[in-house]
């Protein structure tokens, strides 16, 4: 059952997706999910900006964006202090068949959900993480959208045993880490933040732009690299010189 706070489809409140709907059928849309604080959506712009390219990069002409706006105006208005905003746009209602028709009207889903911080034993001792099973195939055509079809993620969220970890750190088929099932991830290293790049596969976040941007504002290093699991796996211990001392897991909705 869906703990949904609300949920509204092209502006009409109410959770019914027509059954041929594009996004339902074939994971044919885009989604952003958005952290509300006090009734302010977290880095809206940024949310904003990446939906845009995802709709452009999938050919999907999206012509609501100001009843979008107004949407998100209205909901947030009625969130609790802490809440997520999802956004969904699919390509729509069509006739059967993969192959994308010009008259394909956009439909726009915008929910808003509860949030709850992560429990306080992981905020002050840090969490265990498994290593996911399922590899994610490179280079992907869809590197760092936030695309509808989040099937690796899904396998790799279920395929971790109940109570085994607070998360699970995602790899390509080259063996290099990329991410976790729900967010980007950090090491750091004598002082310098590194990231997996994602111009191959994975999902560019917005709050691992945010560190990156504010790192650099800072002063602090901060840089897009290959990092070969082989390598890094067990930075605690390790004693290669490649060590990490910390691994952190950021997503929009959790912050770092």
């Amino acid at each position: 059952m869906s703990n949904a706070l609300g949920t509204w489809v092209d502006g009409v409140e109410g959770n019914a997706v027509p059954a041929d709907d594009r996004g339902l059928q074939y994971g044919d849309g885009v989604f952003e999910t958005i952290l509300v604080r006090h009734g302010v959506p977290r880095f809206l712009a940024m949310h904003r900006e990446r939906m845009r390219r995802g709709l452009t990069q999938l050919g999907i002409q999206f012509l609501a964006a100001n009843e979008l706006e107004a949407e998100i105006t209205r909901v947030t208005a009625q969130a609790p202090p802490l809440a997520i905003l999802k956004i969904i746009v699919t390509r729509g209602t069509a006739r059967r068949g993969y192959a994308p028709q010009a008259q394909a009207v956009a439909r726009r889903i915008v929910s808003l959900w509860p949030t709850t911080p992560p429990p306080a034993d992981v905020i002050a001792n840090g969490a265990v993480l498994n290593i996911a099973r399922l590899r994610l195939p490179q280079p992907s055509p869809f590197a760092g959208l936030k695309h509808l079809n989040r099937l690796e993620s899904v396998m790799a969220a279920a395929d971790a045993p109940v109570g085994a970890g607070f998360e699970a750190l995602m790899l390509d088929t080259s063996e290099r880490l990329v991410s976790v099932t729900a967010g980007n991830v950090f090491l750091v290293k004598d002082g310098a933040l590194l990231t997996p790049r994602v111009d191959r596969v994975g999902v560019n976040g917005i709050m691992r732009q945010v560190v990156l941007r504010e790192a650099a504002s800072l002063g602090i290093p901060a840089r897009e690299q290959d990092l070969p699991w082989t390598t890094w796996r067990r930075p605690m211990r390790c004693s290669s010189p490649m060590r990490a001392s910390e691994l952190c897991r950021c997503s929009a909705c959790a912050s770092m």
